[in-house]
């Protein structure tokens, strides 16, 4: 597989979710109020189209910490919706730090292994998420996760119709 960047690892779908790292929960739901979202308030911002912070991410993470998807689900952080809802603006979701830790620490064979099993999920068989492009959407968000981890920032989803 050729290295994909962020912005190659582009999916299409219906939804833009950017995912970012921020300092806290506030500066994270602060994003909400600058136009074009995350990327436009200079952070670290990997885009992904049809990515959905709560099912796609949570299924992702059953996969590679090895647990349900019902447990995953449950884990502090998962999918928590921060901002407040608005009829037709974006929202800030949080990303568990169980899944950052395992995207920090996992191996590039072991993001293409959990690609295999990933793009096989339903949520990324409709959008027609193939394997690789599974393995380049892991790949960009493990390396959000490690500068995050560096940082002592936190991931977070501004998601967008």
């Amino acid at each position: 597989m050729s290295g994909l960047s962020a912005a190659d690892a582009r999916i299409s779908g219906m939804t833009l979710c950017d995912y970012f790292s921020a300092a806290d929960d506030q500066a994270a739901v602060a994003v909400v109020q600058t136009l074009g979202g995350p990327g436009q308030a200079a952070l670290d911002v990997v885009s992904l189209k049809g990515i959905d912070p709560v099912v796609a991410i949570v299924q992702l993470e059953a996969l590679v910490t090895g647990c349900s998807y019902e447990e995953a689900g449950r884990r502090p952080r998962s999918g928590q919706l921060l901002s407040e809802p608005e009829a037709d603006g974006p929202l800030v979701f949080s990303v568990s730090d169980s899944l950052t830790e395992a995207l920090v620490g996992a191996a590039r064979e072991d993001l293409v292994r959990f690609a295999e099993s990933w793009s096989m999920t339903a949520e990324l068989k409709q959008g027609k998420v193939d394997a690789e492009t599974a393995a380049g959407v892991l790949e960009a968000l493990a390396g959000l996760a490690q500068r995050a981890r560096v940082g002592g920032l936190r991931l977070y989803c501004w998601w967008s119709l």
